[in-house]
């Protein structure tokens, strides 16, 4: 026998002129509030079961089925990142050629790359699981929200409103947080890495989606935005290059010059502390300039990253100690001078006058000219 009050809404629904379902006091997405209403036929019964354990096993629900998604997507970027660090040389080559000078100074190359990849790996990384993170809680708050009964539409309405409002207040951070992403997935550079960002030259220490930290050479640490970059020069990536300009007097042998500078350059290259900082055979370049006081011959070695100061350094020194033993001359500034033969109160009126020697005037030394330390 139907119990009284369930007959009572049967009897409302048929006069109503509705007979599709007579437990309409329920919504159709309540399985719990329409299950409990049909046990008991009551209503306030079905409406409390609902909110006590309905809609907070929902709720509950909710939270795990994010948890779950958020951790699902987390392990595929991790899976990817892992890939990433790998990189596309397999070790077993450059472990093949570790016997050779060439394996030598790959291993050396190899492992800031491979320190390198894994930084900007776990850079990106991280920058996913941030998007993934905030894109799955909005989500599920606002599954959240609906669940507890409130209409959504003019909350994600005033959101899209407040979004394009704060857009157009912060637009310099938005262009920071943009220049950031791109720097980051264009591999620009890293940390460690030494870059020229126009006003500030250094080591880079830390890579931000909003600003870069870098240290210079006097210990200043600068923080530069990231939307203010304009152009980066990095000197850490793939290989460097050393260049010296080594000056020597108008009267040396030019073609012994160059043999010294190839010797001591060689000699540098062979040497069993630079054969991994130096990864290529040195050359000299040749005349580079005829300066007013010395010629200056170009010499250049191609080192790994970050090793060509070092390289510079010792190679200056072994130029000095190699000259100074075949008595090739580091010169001096070097002055033309003129003796002027006559008035003195004449001067005044010839520094107007064409820088020619006059009449009588004759250099301090030798037919034409006398060079000598300014």
């Amino acid at each position: 026998m139907p119990h009284p009050l369930t007959t009572q809404i049967i009897d409302v629904t048929r006069v109503s002129g509705s007979e599709t379902n007579t437990l309409t006091a329920c919504s159709t997405d309540e399985f719990l509030c329409t299950r409990v209403l049909e046990w008991t036929g009551n209503q306030d019964l079905a409406n409390a079961a609902d909110w006590i354990v309905g809609k907070p096993s929902a709720l509950v629900g909710l939270i795990l089925i994010g948890l779950v998604v958020r951790w699902v997507l987390h392990r595929v970027i991790d899976r990817v990142v892992k890939r990433a660090e790998v990189g596309i040389l397999p070790n077993r080559v450059s472990k093949a050629m570790t016997g050779g000078r060439m394996g030598a100074a790959l291993n050396l190359t190899e492992d800031p790359s491979h320190t390198r990849r894994v930084q900007r790996a776990a850079t990106m990384g991280s920058l996913l699981k941030s998007i993934v993170t905030g894109v799955v809680m909005v989500v599920i708050a606002l599954m959240f929200i609906a669940e507890l009964g409130y209409d959504i539409a003019p909350l994600i309405a005033s959101a899209g409103i407040i979004g394009v409002a704060i857009g157009f207040g912060s637009q310099t951070l938005v262009k920071d947080f943009l220049s950031g992403i791109f720097m980051i997935f264009e591999d620009q550079y890293g940390v460690g890495d030494e870059v020229d960002l126009g006003e500030a030259v250094g080591t880079v220490e830390a890579v931000s989606l909003r600003v870069t930290r870098l240290r210079d050479v006097n210990g200043t640490v600068w923080y530069v935005r990231n939307g203010e970059i304009l152009r980066v020069g990095n000197m850490s990536q793939n290989w460097a290059r050393t260049v010296l300009d080594v000056s020597v007097g108008y009267g040396e042998d030019l073609a012994r010059v160059r043999s010294v500078l190839a010797d001591v350059a060689h000699d540098l290259w062979e040497d069993e502390d630079f054969k991994g900082r130096i990864i290529e055979e040195p050359s000299v370049w040749g005349v580079q300039d005829l300066g007013p006081d010395a010629v200056l011959v170009r010499v250049a070695l191609k080192t790994a990253p970050l090793e060509q100061w070092a390289v510079a350094r010792e190679m200056r020194q072994r130029i000095k100690y190699r000259f100074d033993h075949e008595g090739i001359e580091i010169p001096f500034a070097q002055r033309v001078l003129w003796m002027r033969d006559g008035d003195p109160r004449a001067a005044g009126d010839a520094a107007d006058s064409p820088a020619e020697p006059p009449p009588g005037a004759a250099p301090a030394e030798g037919p034409a000219r006398a060079e000598g330390p300014a």
